[in-house]
């Protein structure tokens, strides 16, 4: 098994947005409303957003390879692209999502070392995330990786409102 990771670049945004909407469709569509799911889809992961947030300087995608098959990726993001105020000192993992056939080999702890090494370069002294607070999973991996709650935040899922758990780890 072979795993690497590399910069996800403009000219990839068909296949940044092909894989958004399927490993989103594949963790959350139990849990939520078709209805809710389609708008969320629509807007988070259109083509003209997915451009927006490629081409913000303070954001950064990679792509998570397995056996040469893109499996994943990483969405990164620093100082105003943070979805909360959570100082310059922070680097917040927006994305960390995972095709559901790749999971369970490794590579959400490989997204999250990028995500360190790219704090690191940038100086920054905190990760942090919003974690959905049904996805136990997740959470539990998270804390593993040294994570504590340190708040919560609205997330929007269409018209339904969610919390998410923030989690943060000091470097």
């Amino acid at each position: 098994m072979t795993i690497h990771i590399t910069k996800c670049m403009f000219e990839d945004i068909n296949l940044l947005q092909d894989i958004s909407v399927e490993t989103f469709t594949e963790t959350f569509e139990n849990h939520n409303s078709p209805k809710n799911m389609k708008v969320y889809l629509e807007k988070a992961f259109n083509i003209k957003q997915l451009e927006m947030e490629l081409s913000n300087h303070c954001s950064e995608f990679f792509f998570v390879y397995m056996n040469n098959e893109v499996a994943g990726y990483l969405k990164v993001n620093i100082n105003d692209a943070q979805n909360e105020d959570m100082g310059d000192e922070s680097l917040e993992m927006e994305r960390i999502y995972i095709r559901s056939r790749f999971q369970r080999h490794g590579l959400g702890k490989c997204l999250l070392n990028k995500a360190i090494e790219v704090a690191m370069e940038r100086s920054k002294k905190k990760i942090w995330l919003g974690v959905w607070e049904n996805n136990d999973h997740a959470i539990a991996f998270y804390k593993k990786k040294g994570f504590v709650q340190t708040g919560v935040h609205s997330f929007f899922m269409g018209s339904d409102e969610q919390t998410d758990i923030i989690m943060t780890r000091t470097l």
